[in-house]
């Protein structure tokens, strides 16, 4: 059963608002970046953009979300708690972009946040009876809530990435919401994939601001609430896998490379170069390049979850099996070509050569050093 035309209605107008707020704003908040110094320096070999560039802007994507929500999202306990949370994580995530914070201080912030969060709905898992955990419901939820703000936070490392991915994210589960007649969950990830959407054209490559940890911990925080609130409360085992599979990309990062570094010795929060967008970045991929792959990715991911909440689990591992498949193929002969057209030699003078620009000259870590840790200390820091 779907949404009604007025409720689809308001879902489109929802979106619409929080787009032009955000596109509006986010000139505005570069600005206030400015002023303020969160500027985001390149000072190691991981930073490849050679000058300062503004953070902070994921203020803009807040401010569209927060406005939309308020206008068009019926303002209950639950959704008052999940607000007031992402209000704390926003203002943790100015203070880090200018000031770069300890990791510790930041993360029991987040855990504060996410009990603000849980702890506003007492009722979220009474309805699902696989949720029905007694006392572990509560730190569960909390320990999903941070996983996801911080899993987010670590793909924030190309022009767009974080921010595209968020956007699929939220499309996916307005869609799923959409189609299971969950009006306030459609009506907020409207609000979200508005936000994220308007700012977009502002940090896409060559980017003219970053969204910073501002911006990457509130859209995790939002995915993670959200996704509990409107998703994991359904009748059906299978619920447990479509929040897994819309936030497919940030978590298998995040995994690896908390296996990688552990494999290695290091801490889990250790900073290094070795995450997927890296990977394709290394391979020879551009920057636009890097980012369209593993756009298709998540959207892969998030149409199998689709799949999965109105098909069945059969279809839905068919379809991402066959998927999967297709873009191996399609990877290999787009290698294939690339390393093809890379054999021919071209001579230049050696001095030429001296000045020629990297390859991988627009690849950068995150905003407020938030690729590298969850959640972190950054390499791009302020003095």
């Amino acid at each position: 059963m779907t949404l009604e035309l007025p409720v689809i209605a308001r879902v489109a107008a929802a979106l619409v608002v929080a787009l032009l707020i955000s596109f509006i704003s986010t000139p505005v908040v570069k600005s206030i970046a400015q002023r303020v110094g969160a500027m985001d320096i390149p000072k190691d070999n991981r930073r490849m953009h050679h000058h300062p560039i503004p953070r902070m802007g994921g203020l803009a994507i807040f401010l569209g979300f927060l406005l939309s929500a308020l206008i068009f999202v019926p303002m209950d306990q639950a959704n008052r708690g999940m607000l007031l949370g992402a209000v704390v994580i926003v203002i943790l995530g100015i203070f880090d972009d200018i000031y770069a914070l300890p990791a510790l201080p930041k993360l029991l912030v987040q855990i504060g946040a996410a009990l603000i969060a849980v702890l506003s709905n007492p009722n979220l898992f009474s309805e699902n009876p696989y949720w029905s955990l007694g006392s572990l419901a509560i730190p569960l939820s909390v320990i999903w809530i941070v996983a996801i703000t911080n899993a987010v936070n670590l793909i924030d490392g190309l022009d767009g990435l974080a921010v595209g991915v968020a956007t699929i994210s939220s499309l996916t589960m307005l869609v799923i919401a959409m189609l299971v007649s969950e009006g306030m969950v459609a009506l907020m990830m409207a609000a979200l994939a508005g936000g994220c959407i308007g700012f977009m054209p502002y940090n896409m490559n060559p980017a003219k601001i970053f969204m910073g940890d501002t911006g990457s911990t509130f859209l995790g925080f939002i995915l993670a609430v959200v996704s509990i609130q409107g998703l994991f409360k359904f009748y059906t085992i299978i619920s447990f896998a479509v929040p897994f599979l819309m936030l497919g990309l940030p978590l298998f990062d995040t995994c690896f490379a908390i296996l990688r570094r552990l494999s290695k010795g290091q801490s889990p929060m250790a900073p290094d170069r070795s995450h997927v967008h890296h990977r394709l970045i290394d391979m020879g991929f551009s920057q636009k390049q890097a980012v369209a792959i593993l756009y298709v990715v998540s959207a892969i991911l998030g149409l199998s979850a689709v799949v999965l909440t109105t098909s069945g689990a059969l279809k839905a591992i068919v379809l991402l099996c066959a998927l999967c498949l297709a873009g191996v193929i399609s990877a290999k002969i787009f290698l294939s070509n690339h390393n093809d057209s890379h054999k021919e030699p071209i001579e230049q003078p050696k001095e030429e050569d001296s000045h020629a620009p990297e390859s991988h000259d627009d690849l950068r870590d995150p905003a407020g050093g938030s690729e590298d840790g969850p959640p972190g200390e950054g390499a791009g820091k302020q003095d």
